[in-house]
């Protein structure tokens, strides 16, 4: 009868371990500028919910996604043909993913400030699939991003984004220099 309670204790201690191995793994920013008025809990929240998402775009795991977005997460530079919400993100990750298996995404700076985060972001990888109906030969993807996000309870709960579109599709081979 004692190994019963010992079964349902490691069950449950191996099941706490994917979220405590999530948080110990999220991308490192190089700088964090924080409006100290803010409480600090609110400020970690919103600094958390950033690193989950800037997370997620450097490793392409959905859960960190799900986990720094609002259910009624809103996309407010939605490019044309993704989808609004969650979704939208997701399926634009495995299309780049597909594009830049080994894409990653720095967080050079994070500010906060009232309920918006800032991520200035710096994105790297190799061209080695497919984007743009161009065929990728391994060439060098060097491109910077800064999205803006209002946080809400701890969620991103909408989002600006301006890429460097020009340097990425410069590096695909969609434009010529």
């Amino acid at each position: 009868m004692a190994f019963r309670p010992l079964l349902v204790f490691v069950v449950l201690a191996l099941a706490a371990l994917p979220a405590a191995h999530a948080a110990e793994t999220l991308v490192k920013p190089g700088q964090v500028i924080a409006d100290q008025s803010l409480p600090k809990a609110t400020r970690e929240a919103m600094v958390q919910a950033a690193l989950r998402y800037d997370t997620f775009w450097n490793t392409g795991d959905e859960s960190l996604a799900r986990a720094a977005l609002a259910p009624d997460f809103r996309d407010n530079t939605l490019p044309p043909g993704r989808a609004q919400g969650v979704e939208g993100p997701l399926a634009a990750s495995k299309m780049f993913r597909g594009a830049v298996p080994d894409l990653t995404c720095d967080v050079d700076q994070l500010i906060v400030s009232g309920d918006r985060v800032v991520a200035l972001l710096h994105f790297k990888g190799h061209f080695t699939g497919e984007a743009h109906g161009k065929e990728g030969t391994g060439q060098a993807i060097d491109f910077i991003a800064t999205d803006i996000y209002r946080v809400v309870n701890g969620k991103i709960a909408e989002d600006w984004h301006l890429e460097d579109n020009l340097t990425l599709l410069k590096q695909l081979g969609v434009i010529q220099p």
